[in-house]
């Protein structure tokens, strides 16, 4: 695959817990982006919280970078994107995630995803710094994402437009597909019906007796609506032997 441009680099700015990084992180390496920097954090850098926090996405945490100013951290980065609400007195263009994600595709440089502090969010000089504000589209009744959450939906916006491998960016797959076992044969199937309707004469489940038949009809019809395989109805074999032992005291 041709990548048009280099994968974006996200940007924490005074990240306040280790947790919250190593989640970060994580979303991060889900969705193929590794490259991650991180500006004064409060409680310094490496935190032994980010590991276990992270789970697994230890490559992501080991080439962290921090700076002492978010201006230092994306000094390469020809296009920046401020995650947060509209600021009073900033005007910049708004993007959603899915729209920024097509715009960091479509140039040449390096962009940069920027996140503020998990309580406040980024300052009014951190916003004023990018070239475009990135919101997330929420329920107004209840705006409250995470720092881990919110990277996810831009990390995951940029992932849907990589077709395939390039330098520096993860290879994206879906979960391996398991097939389902064949379905069993018919005569099979016959077997546990004749099976499940010899116990269940046994308990004088069929009642009134000149309600059998239909009930019959009612019960095959119920059966043969799955796609039982052998193992299916092997399993459905020792759950009536099961039921006809009764109760072990």
């Amino acid at each position: 695959m041709n990548v048009t441009s280099p994968p974006p680099v996200i940007v924490l700015v005074r990240p306040q817990l280790g947790e919250n990084i190593g989640k970060a992180a994580r979303a991060m390496l889900n969705f193929g982006l590794t490259e991650l920097r991180l500006v004064s954090p409060r409680d310094g850098w490496p935190n032994p919280d980010a590991g276990p926090a992270s789970a697994g996405a230890d490559v992501v945490l080991a080439d962290a970078k921090v700076f002492e100013t978010l201006a230092d951290a994306v000094a390469d980065c020809t296009t920046i994107y401020a995650t947060t609400v509209r600021k009073r007195g900033v005007t910049k263009p708004v993007l959603t995630p899915e729209a920024a994600a097509r715009e960091v595709h479509a140039r040449a440089g390096r962009s940069a995803y920027v996140f503020g502090p998990e309580r406040s969010g980024l300052e009014t000089d951190d916003v004023a710094l990018a070239h475009t504000i990135v919101t997330v589209p929420i329920n107004p009744a209840f705006g409250s994402l995470n720092l881990a959450q919110a990277v996810i939906l831009l990390a995951y916006e940029w992932s849907k437009h990589v077709a395939g491998i390039g330098e520096g960016v993860a290879a994206l797959a879906s979960p391996p597909q398991v097939p389902l076992d064949p379905p069993a044969p018919h005569g099979e199937l016959e077997e546990l019906i004749g099976h499940l309707v010899r116990d269940l004469d046994k308990s004088g489940y069929f009642f009134p007796p000149e309600r059998r038949e239909a009930t019959l009809r009612a019960l095959r019809t119920t059966l043969t609506k799955t796609g039982w395989s052998h193992n299916d109805i092997r399993m459905m074999h020792g759950v009536i032997v099961a039921l006809g032992r009764g109760r072990k005291i």
